[in-house]
């Protein structure tokens, strides 16, 4: 091959110098394929909340965009679909399909799963039997925003971890026992006979397996989480079927979480009593509309002290005790409307709130993955390194 080039070079320079450029960019493009297509499944696995909602969004403006003119939500979905627009999506005109076929909008919806979130459908059936979908919409948009604050929390290099450092944990130690101590061993025993390696070293590469347990599980755990990121709503309607109530318990225990369906439930609670909805039958709605089932329990609660007598401030304590909640909803109370104006700066709060503890939780499980992973590396160097300190001054003391 090189005497060929020479002799080209020789002969045609021009020629030569093309076939070496073309054989730069060939291997340029095998070497830079592979990156860019790894980059780009991060990006998307990366950027799908942001997606589903953007989806969810447009689904929304066109559904305002069609009451506005007087149509019915039936109607707006059809007329929407009329267009042929590609954008719409596939499942927005099978949606269309449904409604053609005479189902209402929540019903068409619960045929059409992955075309929204489940609280923005459990919202808008709400809003379909309370007779006026456009007072529900904008707790349906206050709930699309969380995508934001999950997206830049996995930007906390937790996807990063989870794909790249976290496998270490586990090969890395498998690999040394395996491979390198077995070999130190040999050299140890044939150097000075009898002699144990040192205690640190047998702790590190211990063989009974409970630190690659524990390694195990905390990959198994990153993992998990990663899935349950990447999984949406699909996941989330799976495990509703698989194990009932399990997942929406841990949602609940989440404080994030937590906090945003608190302001789910009071923003929808607001909508229901501003529409003149009996307070026990808008609690109700108001927990369904959140699909979860701690929510919904607590809110029973919260019903039958109501069908006692107590007072709606009072009773919600059995489901959010903060003082703030109850102090706004006695103001709305005395006025006896206004529940959307008096609320909003409380769901603002627990929306910020909600930001905060995320972005947190992000940081510090980031930070000690990173801690953890140097403590094993760390752990695994001086183990060696003792060996090779034992083995130099052994050979110093012959």
């Amino acid at each position: 091959m090189n005497e060929s080039f020479t002799q080209m070079l020789h002969s045609n320079p021009l020629q030569a110098i093309a076939v070496l450029a073309l054989t730069l960019v060939i291997y340029l493009l095998l070497g830079l394929l592979p990156v860019c297509g790894v980059i780009y499944v991060l990006y998307f696995l990366l950027t799908l909340p942001l997606r589903r909602n953007e989806r969810a969004r447009l689904f929304l403006d066109l559904l305002e965009l069609g009451l506005k003119e007087g149509h019915t939500p039936e109607a707006a979905v059809t007329g929407a679909a009329a267009s042929r627009d590609r954008s719409l999506g596939v499942r927005f005109h099978l949606l269309a399909a449904h409604i053609e076929g005479g189902l209402r909008l929540s019903q068409a919806l619960e045929k059409v799963p992955r075309l929204l979130p489940a609280q923005v459908r459990a919202m808008l059936s709400t809003g379909e039997r309370i007779g006026d979908i456009r007072k529900v919409l904008p707790a349906c948009r206050l709930l699309l925003r969380d995508s934001v604050s999950s997206v830049r929390g996995a930007l906390n290099y937790l996807i990063l971890l989870a794909f790249a450092v976290t496998p270490a944990m586990v090969v890395a130690p498998i690999l040394i026992r395996v491979m390198v101590l077995p070999k130190f061993k040999e050299v140890f025993s044939g150097m000075l006979e009898g002699q144990q390696l040192p205690a640190f070293t047998r702790l590190v590469f211990a063989g009974n397996g409970i630190s690659t347990a524990i390694q195990f599980g905390i990959v198994g755990i990153i993992w998990l989480a990663t899935l349950t990121y990447v999984g949406g709503p699909r996941l989330h309607s799976w495990l509703h079927r698989v194990f009932p109530g399990a997942q929406d318990w841990m949602v609940f225990r989440l404080p994030w979480r937590r906090k945003r369906l608190q302001r789910d439930f009071s923003a929808m609670l607001a909508v229901l009593l501003d529409a003149e909805v009996p307070e026990t039958e808008a609690v109700s709605l108001a927990a369904q509309s959140t699909d979860n089932l701690a929510i919904v329990r607590r809110a029973q609660k919260v019903c039958a002290l109501l069908r006692e007598g107590v007072k709606l401030p009072e009773a919600m304590r059995a489901l959010d005790d903060s003082r703030e909640l109850q102090w706004r909803l006695s103001n709305a109370l005395r006025r006896g409307a206004g529940f959307v104006r008096a609320l909003t700066g409380w769901h603002e709060a627990l929306d910020a709130k909600a930001f905060q503890l995320e972005q947190a939780a992000a940081q510090v499980t980031t930070t000690v993955l990173v801690l953890v992973n140097g403590v094993i590396v760390a752990s695994f160097m001086i183990a060696v390194f003792l060996v090779l300190i034992t083995l130099i001054n052994t050979a110093a003391l012959w």
